[in-house]
């Protein structure tokens, strides 16, 4: 039986905190809450850390957080066991530091399809070091043009933000899908898109994680390689900070 746990990331990726209850411990002592600002890991992106803690003052603390036999399941893996029981109330808190370093860098990662606009082949975001993976016969850029065109969209401080869409409007409009052999969920009859730019005149395309309100945030990042995998493949590593001289 799957649960259904309120992401409240979904809608502000900017909540630290929050109050839930347990509604399911599983064999593997997984906790299951009814909401939860913990992001769950998808999409190249990490799962948070952080802890739980119960009215006596107990405090679990949350190693990973990864999804169940749903994406809508969310099972937070504690370090130790916890002892929790369902229908405990705990307080939520994230590793807010290492969230909004995530969050900063998927921004980044975003802005990169934008300089780069080819078909993405893989992805994964860290806090230091992220890499996009683009489908390019001949590269053709260096890593100093791409930083430079990186943050020109990052000094520009362009809102980001959130809208839904139905399947219906994913499918009318297939170019919103960057992604050359991964497609978003549907089904669920609505899709999230994450907008750069008013309305999304930098950037538009289905994505589930967690990112800053403006690419301003996003701060110093530069491109620290860009290395060959493949024939047609090409794998940009983008990290935070200037270009070494």
């Amino acid at each position: 039986m799957a649960f259904r746990t309120e992401a409240l990331f979904r809608e502000d990726g900017y909540l630290a905190d929050a109050e839930a209850a347990v509604v399911a411990v599983n064999e593997r002592g997984g906790i299951i809450l009814d909401r939860t600002v913990f992001y769950a890991t998808s999409g190249g992106q990490p799962g948070d850390t952080g802890r739980l803690t119960l009215a006596d003052g107990r405090a679990v603390e949350i190693a990973a957080t990864i999804t169940g036999e749903t994406k809508d399941e969310i099972i937070h893996v504690p370090a130790a066991d916890s002892g929790l029981k369902p229908g405990d109330r705990v307080k939520l808190a994230i590793d807010w530091e290492r969230r909004l370093k995530l969050m900063r860098m998927h921004t980044a990662c975003h802005l990169l399809t934008v300089v780069c606009p080819f078909p993405i082949t893989g992805a994964a975001v860290a806090e230091d070091d992220s890499r996009v993976d683009f489908d390019i016969p001949d590269a053709g850029f260096t890593k100093e043009d791409v930083t430079a065109k990186l943050m020109e969209l990052v000094r520009a401080d362009h809102p980001v933000s959130t809208r839904w869409i139905t399947d219906g409007e994913l499918a009318a409009n297939p170019t919103l899908v960057k992604s050359k052999n991964v497609r978003p969920p549907s089904g669920t009859g609505r899709i999230r898109l994450v907008l750069i730019g008013a309305d999304g005149v930098v950037d538009s395309q289905p994505c589930g994680g967690t990112h800053v309100r403006s690419t301003g945030e996003v701060g110093e990042i530069h491109i620290g390689k860009i290395e060959k995998k493949g024939r047609e493949n090409r794998r940009f590593r983008l990290r935070f900070g200037p270009a070494p001289a």
